[in-house]
């Protein structure tokens, strides 16, 4: 059914977790027998490694890789999804420190605990000033496991690895200059949608796995996986960007309306204002006020609605993921993994955490 995850994805997620916790397990003795504090930056990206989180970028790299003709239990397939989770890791931790986000996955953040032992503990300095750079550092660690997993792969996979994440951060820069700039333009806003995440979750991992399997085909595979990749990636973060307005905090892990308060410029809130009356657009000039009521956050979600602005994004999901899955007839690669790629579609452009 539509929002559930195709059954395959548990595979994967088993094999990617497995490889995680061996690497990290490995990792956290190592530094524990050298100083017992070091096990802690660690153990936190295990906390949030393996706290949840759908392994889409695990299941889009290996069907990218099985597409282009690579084995369904490959070593190197496994450490790539494991790399791609663990370089998702880092954007969290990063992103948690920029957002000052409290929770994740309905956990504390690493930076708001830390700051929290801090002030517990009396210590030196500013408490969120270690906090941060706690979690900055967590999160830099997790980026280097991330890339001692694909030691060894071919020049055309590394190639779009540090494209990936360079992209990746290119898209964070945009979010963070949209918030502040308080940028409502829906062209700009899709352009940091597709940046700060689209390509980085489908596009991307797609290409990663297929030039992993067959790095001499990469200029044919390349092309055809970015036609059903882009539009994905689009609609996979503008339904994020719904849940990030709507979405309940024990199923999304967030609290209610957090774009809202935090000013993201998703396509969904420039579509609103594009749209809006002036008494809407008073209302509206409240969004980036992160100590705003739930009852304004309430207000300003009626007032998405009120525009038409939700049911229109709504649309143009469903739109995008028509385009991607259509893509697919010509795309040469393997059967199974088209059929598997329609499934992983409709439920990254429907799901509801």
């Amino acid at each position: 059914m539509p929002g559930s995850p195709p059954p395959s994805l548990e595979l994967i997620v088993d094999r990617v977790d497995e490889r995680l916790t061996a690497l990290l397990n490995t990792e956290r003795d190592r530094w524990a027998a050298l100083n017992p504090e070091l096990g802690h930056p660690i153990d936190e990206i295990a906390r949030l490694v393996m706290s949840g989180g759908k392994r889409l970028r695990p299941a889009f790299c290996h069907w990218g890789y099985v597409g282009a003709g690579g084995g369904t239990g490959d070593q190197i397939d496994i450490d790539a999804g494991g790399a791609l989770e663990l370089m998702h890791a880092m954007a969290l931790f990063h992103d948690d420190v920029m957002d000052d986000a409290a929770t994740r996955r309905g956990q504390p953040t690493t930076h708001s605990l830390s700051a929290a032992e801090h002030a517990r503990e009396a210590w030196a300095g500013e408490s969120r000033r270690f906090g941060e750079g706690v979690a900055i550092l967590v999160g830099d660690l997790a980026f280097v496991y991330a890339d001692q997993l694909l030691e060894g792969a071919p020049v055309a996979a590394t190639r779009v690895w540090n494209e990936l994440r360079i992209e990746l951060n290119i898209g964070q820069y945009l979010d963070i200059v949209g918030s502040v700039q308080r940028l409502r333009s829906v062209e700009k806003a899709e352009q940091i949608s597709r940046y700060k995440s689209g390509k980085y979750t489908i596009e991307r991992p797609l290409h990663l796995g297929a030039v992993l399997a067959a790095p001499d085909d990469a200029d044919v595979l390349v092309p055809a996986l970015s036609a059903y990749g882009l539009p994905l990636g689009d609609a996979f973060q503008m339904r994020d960007d719904v849940m990030g307005a709507f979405g309940d905090a024990e199923t999304t892990g967030k609290p209610v309306g957090g774009d809202l308060r935090e000013g993201k410029p998703t396509p969904l809130l420039a579509r609103a204002v594009q749209a809006a009356t002036p008494a809407q657009l008073e209302m509206l000039d409240l969004v980036g006020d992160t100590k705003m009521s739930d009852t304004t956050v309430a207000n300003i979600q009626q007032v998405i609605v009120d525009t038409g602005a939700l049911d229109e994004l709504e649309r143009h999901i469903s739109e995008l993921t028509e385009i991607a899955v259509a893509s697919l007839e010509a795309a040469p690669i393997t059967e199974i993994a088209k059929t598997e790629l329609v499934a992983l579609a409709e439920y990254v452009s429907s799901r509801s955490a």
